[in-house]
């Protein structure tokens, strides 16, 4: 087996199959909760406050070549990908899509 592909391997049972497992058992748990529950209502603000932590995080103290970015082109990705998923209907996919070309054109436009 080559190396290259012992890698690839490695990486789907090291990252990928525990981290499935625990997703499918979450699956088998939550059947038949009534998703405005109070524990599905705080498990909503836990992901969100979480996320809005690790943008914050990236945004604030950015790792690697993105801290060659200027903030305000990481501020306007981010308000443009706000606007977009606003506009189309809280799509997060519309969010993620614009926010991640506004900071690739900001960038390129910037020299970096």
């Amino acid at each position: 087996m080559s190396g290259e592909l012992y890698a690839y391997l490695l990486l789907v049972l090291v990252g990928f199959l525990p981290n499935e497992i625990w997703r499918m058992l979450g699956l088998v748990a939550a059947r038949g909760v009534d998703e405005e529950s109070e524990l599905f209502l705080w498990a909503r603000a836990v992901a969100t406050a979480v996320l809005a932590g690790v943008i914050a995080k990236i945004l604030l103290f950015p790792p690697g070549t993105l801290a060659a970015v200027p903030p305000f082109i990481r501020l306007g990705a981010i308000a443009c990908g706000l606007v977009a998923f606003l506009l189309a209907r809280r799509s997060v996919l519309a969010g993620v899509v614009t926010g991640e070309i506004v900071l690739t054109l900001g960038a390129l436009f910037h020299g970096v």
